[in-house]
């Protein structure tokens, strides 16, 4: 899977935009302004793509446990967010395609009635 790719996958969700809020290294993608994904460009073009995807922090903790390409989100929260290898092929695009839907999900969920009803 490439970048392409799962930026498609992240814009094809609803209110989601792409912006560069740290600097023109880290892309980041936010539904209503909520960050739910960020890809570090300069690895990616390093061969060593990843992104950093909110999560539940028993299931965060269950993934590392079971994917060596699963860790603590790297400069983020680790306790609610993970840092997914890509570049090291062990997980199969549509499980990655199911992380960036949970991260979304738990971002959706955290926000205000007034804001999920935006969503509608």
């Amino acid at each position: 899977m490439d970048i392409e790719q799962l930026r498609r996958y992240c814009l094809q969700k609803n209110k989601v935009t792409e912006e560069f809020p740290f600097d023109q290294d880290t892309l980041v993608f936010k539904v209503l302004g909520k960050m739910f994904a960020l890809f570090p460009l300069a690895k990616w073009e390093k061969g060593e793509g990843s992104v950093n995807l909110k999560c539940d922090p028993d299931y965060a903790l269950e993934l590392r446990e079971t994917y060596h390409s699963i860790v603590g989100g790297f400069h983020s929260n680790k306790k609610h967010w993970n840092t997914i290898y890509i570049h090291k092929g062990e997980l199969h695009p549509k499980l990655v395609c199911e992380f960036i839907d949970h991260s979304y999900d738990l971002v959706v969920k955290g926000m205000t009635k007034k804001m999920r009803q935006e969503l509608d």
